[in-house]
């Protein structure tokens, strides 16, 4: 018995329906448009049997959306191979106009055929479900801003001013929004209303961050989790959402992959002799490449290990504790003579960001998920 001949499978993916085409193995290998199914459990299971039946291995490949990876894991499930594609990366034709969901379940069959797609690392779902739970709080955060913004700005439509070079939303704050009274009803309720809205919010907000604290001991990411909260400028929060959104750290094989995926690397546009490179790429998820920004501002200030962190690094192993140790060591001295050198503070700040996510990196690389 020969070997069983590789057919690659297009899916274009929607809510409702699913577009399907066929490429055999080769370069004359046949194309064939199967149809549109329901986007159904039952109905792909029901192709995947009708195409393992014609005695081939499949390869189905679909790209990353808003349907998540349901797909792929009951392919998988199924025994056979399936590939989720960045979208970013599938090549388009220049000049091209037309696209229907036939069109792009063939431009997929063809480019897996030919080795072409980049496939996104696939969650596990517990690792989905800390994402969700990111999502919503990232929602939650806002819904608190808008909150805040819309009750500051009836404030001010009445001549409330808290005052000039005083901190909004701090407890002395909450203390004068109680005092505040006006003298038609509806105003009144119309402020209460407002007050209730921020501090609703700001109750789903933390109950949320609560929540994400919960899950921690189900999931294979703790490790990293804790292991990078020994970086200053990142606490546990700001940890679950960079490693939810970015994962295993293991598959980067180097920094200047992760600073890509990140889109922390300069743009480039070079033809001929003329090489010229602009801002970041700002590829990638834009929430992982925010914090390592924000964690970046902390770097302006001496080296020094806070009470806080104290406890924290303590509990890592040697290898996380120096790796940190040294990027504050670096960072901080860089931080000053790139500001010293008449850089805008956003340029500085980005560039420790860059240099940050490579120790980000290390410790990814000293920490990985099923370890002891």
């Amino acid at each position: 018995m020969g070997m069983q001949k590789m057919v690659y499978i297009g899916l274009d993916v929607h809510k409702s329906g699913i577009s399907v085409t066929t490429a055999e193995e080769g370069r004359d290998g046949t194309v064939r448009f199967i149809g549109t199914i329901p986007n159904t459990t039952a109905d792909v299971t029901k192709l995947a049997k009708r195409l393992a039946k014609e005695g081939h291995r499949l390869a189905f490949c679909y790209e990353a959306g808003a349907c998540g990876y349901g797909i792929y894991r009951l392919l998988v499930e199924l025994g056979h191979e399936c590939m989720v594609a960045a979208p970013s990366l599938i090549a388009r034709k220049p000049g091209e106009r037309i696209k229907t969901d036939r069109r792009d379940s063939e431009k997929l069959a063809l480019q897996h055929r030919f080795g072409d797609l980049t496939a996104v690392w696939v969650p596990d779902p517990v690792h989905e479900a800390i994402r969700d739970l990111v999502r919503a709080r990232m929602d939650a955060v806002m819904q608190l801003m808008r909150a805040r913004q819309q009750c500051l700005a009836f404030l001010l439509r009445h001549g409330r001013n808290y005052g000039p070079g005083k901190k909004n939303w701090t407890l002395r704050h909450r203390r004068w929004l109680a005092t505040q009274t006006f003298e038609h009803t509806t105003h009144q309720i119309v402020f209460q209303d407002y007050v209730e809205a921020v501090w609703a919010s700001q109750d789903r907000r933390n109950q949320l961050e609560v929540q994400m604290t919960t899950m921690l001991p189900d999931w294979s990411m703790a490790l990293l989790v804790e292991a990078l909260r020994t970086i200053r400028g990142i606490d546990l929060i700001s940890s679950v959402i960079f490693v939810a959104a970015v994962g295993d750290l293991g598959r980067f094989d180097t920094p200047r992959q992760l600073m890509a995926y990140l889109g922390l690397v300069p743009s480039e546009q070079s033809s001929g002799s003329r090489i010229r490179r602009g801002g970041i790429t700002r590829a990638g998820n834009s929430e992982a490449r925010r914090m390592l920004v924000e964690a970046a501002w902390s770097y302006r200030y001496q080296p020094r290990v806070s009470s806080g962190k104290t406890d924290v690094i303590e509990r890592q192993p040697k290898p996380v504790r120096d790796i940190a140790w040294k990027a504050q060591v670096r960072l901080c001295g860089r931080y000053r003579k790139l500001a010293a050198g008449g850089k805008k503070p956003t340029v500085v700040v980005t560039a420790i960001a860059r240099e940050l996510s490579g120790f980000v990196w290390a410790i990814g690389q000293t920490v990985r998920p099923g370890m002891p």
